[in-house]
């Protein structure tokens, strides 16, 4: 478990491919205090174990369904990758709960940066639409951010200065692919409203649909 919240950003050093996984050597620092082979730690936001570790990298093993999934299929050597550590349950719980199992992809539509104001646009599959809400919470990257707005096939999101500075959303572009993980509330909730409704699975989920199932 995670909290969404970006310890530091590592770079991609060395990709090992085989038919259908990937071995990834990433280098860093920070978060290799206290880090153990076997441990899981978060890269774009997809939980991985590490298998090897040295005094300025780790090594990930990043199986077939991973690959499905997430951005890792076009991962390259000199690539920047958020990282974070596993939860401590005696930790402050910041950021929101992310579980390190993406959902799917999305693409960077647009970077609407005003001064301090900066603002991201992101495709959405159909397939997840429904798990997103605005002011509800979402994983991009591994980064926990609040939905802004929906609109037809995406969502928006607005980000600090100090989150873009210090992942890697500044080194993102129109067209990049971004690893998506919704709020596993959203989630359960989805699909208690999809079962009791008997509904498809494009259903969104909206405020009148929580207060008829009782949510709020």
């Amino acid at each position: 478990m995670f909290t969404g919240l970006i310890e530091e950003t590592g770079k991609v050093i060395d990709i090992q491919k085989t038919a259908e996984t990937l071995y990834i050597s990433i280098q860093c620092s920070d978060v290799l205090n206290g880090l153990r082979i076997g441990d899981s730690i978060a890269v774009n936001g997809a939980c991985q174990t590490v298998i090897e570790m040295n005094n300025d990298s780790f090594k990930v093993f990043a199986s077939s369904e991973t690959l499905k999934i997430t951005n890792f299929n076009i991962l390259k050597a000199g690539d920047i990758v958020n990282l974070e550590r596993a939860l401590k349950l005696s930790d402050r719980l910041d950021g929101h709960l992310v579980t390190g199992h993406i959902d799917s992809t999305g693409i960077l539509k647009n970077i609407d940066m005003n001064g301090d104001n900066i603002t991201i646009t992101v495709d959405v599959n159909s397939a997840i639409a429904g798990q997103i809400v605005k002011k509800g919470s979402v994983a991009l990257n591994g980064i926990s951010l609040t939905v802004s707005d929906i609109l037809e096939g995406c969502f928006k999101v607005a980000i600090i200065p100090h989150t873009f500075n210090n992942t890697n959303l500044k080194y993102l572009k129109r067209g990049s692919v971004i690893n998506i993980e919704t709020d596993i509330i959203a989630k359960y909730v989805e699909k208690y409203l999809l079962s009791n409704n008997n509904t498809n699975k494009t259903s969104s989920i909206d405020i009148k649909l929580l207060a008829e199932n009782g949510f709020i």
